[in-house]
């Protein structure tokens, strides 16, 4: 009886175990192991927030250092999405060949991160004057820190075009971990802002060191002497629109806290920028939207379905979610942003509720652009762009010196950007082609 129950026991055991194994090898599970990596990316990402903000005298500077950084992000992130499609198509090589064409980008990379650093020390003094900080040698830190976006981006696009899912997770919640661990560190080492900042770039640098790691035991070692399968060059070309719709998006997120630097006072704009960072909440809602959004429009589209149920969809899940979130900034602002950020951060608490309004329009600005780029449509670039060239203007200009009537000028401008997204990607529904 002890035998046969032992065998049944393992037996029970090793079923519950294919059946786990099998889960995680589905697309459903890969998928969701990825998703559950990003949330945990973002809550990583807002202890860095409240870590700093405490930790940091003057947290309107790292803010505004941040924001810049984050707009020279966008290349990355688009050139992700194109890179791991072009992994699955074979296009970029298979195996050793793959391994090439990484490496020679590797390569490219890696020289230009070098000459960004020389033009950032050089530039240090007007790079740091724009963003609106004191600290020069961190405001040169941004540029060559972009370029390490690059690399990590495309080797993490590698990953996935390789189905190597687990990887890709582990180095986005290593990534943010390893920014805390190590800004946190320095910055208590008595180098403050900079110290705070440097932890970008060293996490950027372990994790391309990981996944170029992985992505060796994936292909395999390159071929000596094979050539690339396509140049470095071309494959940013030929992501040149959706680096661009990303790109406005970007600057619609991030230049209010930039000219809040240039605006407010250190305290007023350390209180804004913690302010800010706490109403953005709902774009990573429409983040998670978009992965659902992008490939089922353009699935819908290409069999000549109507696709603007599925935007309707994504809108709706968007506002169900800020209904709570803004009760919230309405009725207990000024508690979340002691707890969050502390009593010094209170400065800004009038600004919350316009924010969160702004930001959520923003949320929408966003889909509409996800979801006119799945339809292959570019006439949003010229008006949507025009208007994020605009807010620094006006907020340098015609917003009042002092955080609500700072964001109601950027409520005001979001919500122009989003009547015009919307209006675009409502406007006809496009041919199949």
């Amino acid at each position: 009886m002890t035998d046969a129950s032992g065998v049944h026991s393992g037996g029970g055991r090793t079923t519950v175990r294919a059946r786990v194994l099998a889960l995680r090898s589905s697309d459903i599970g890969r998928a969701g192991g990825l998703a559950g990596a990003m949330i945990a990316n973002n809550v990583v990402a807002l202890g860095s927030t409240v870590v700093f903000a405490r930790l940091l005298g003057d947290y309107g500077s790292l803010a505004a250092l941040i924001s810049y950084y984050l707009i020279l992000t966008v290349v990355g992130q688009a050139l992700q999405v194109a890179t791991a499609r072009d992994a699955v198509l074979g296009q970029l090589g298979e195996g050793p060949a793959l391994a090439a064409t990484l490496r020679g980008w590797t390569r490219s990379l890696l020289l230009a991160t070098v000459a960004a650093a020389v033009v950032s020390v050089l530039l240090r003094a007007p790079i740091a004057s724009a963003v609106g900080v004191h600290q020069q040698w961190a405001a040169a830190v941004g540029l060559p820190a972009g370029v390490l976006w690059l690399l990590l981006s495309v080797l993490r696009g590698g990953l996935q075009g390789t189905g190597d899912y687990r990887a890709v997770g582990i180095s986005l919640v290593g990534e943010q971990t390893a920014r805390l661990a190590l800004g946190a560190a320095l910055a208590a080492a008595g180098l403050g802002v900079t110290g705070a900042y440097l932890g970008t770039p060293l996490s950027l640098i372990a994790m391309a060191v990981y996944c170029d790691l992985e992505l060796r035991r994936k292909t395999g070692e390159p071929v000596p002497g094979a050539a690339q399968a396509r140049r470095l060059r071309d494959h940013v070309v030929g992501a040149r629109i959706p680096i661009a719709g990303l790109t406005v998006v970007a600057l619609l997120q991030n230049l209010d806290i930039i000219a809040a630097k240039h605006r407010f006072s250190t305290d007023v704009a350390s209180s804004y920028s913690a302010t800010a960072v706490a109403a953005k909440v709902l774009i990573w809602v429409a983040m998670g939207a978009g992965f659902y959004l992008v490939p089922e429009t353009s699935r819908r589209h290409a069999d000549g379905e109507d696709t603007r149920p599925v935007l309707v969809q994504t809108i709706a899940i968007v506002l169900v979610c800020a209904v709570p979130v803004l009760l919230i900034f309405g009725l207990g602002g000024t508690l979340l942003l002691r707890l969050a950020f502390g009593p010094k951060r209170l400065l800004a608490v009038d600004a919350l509720l316009p924010l969160g309004v702004a930001f959520t329009l923003l949320a929408l600005t966003y889909l509409a652009i996800q979801y006119l780029l799945a339809l292959r449509r570019t006439l949003f670039l010229l008006p949507l762009g025009a208007i994020a060239v605009a807010e620094p203007v006006l907020l340098l200009t015609v917003a009042p010196a002092r955080p609500n009537g700072f964001a109601v000028v950027v409520l005001a401008v979001q919500a122009v950007a989003a009547a015009v997204g919307l209006a675009l990607a409502f406007l006809r529904r496009a041919p199949a082609r």
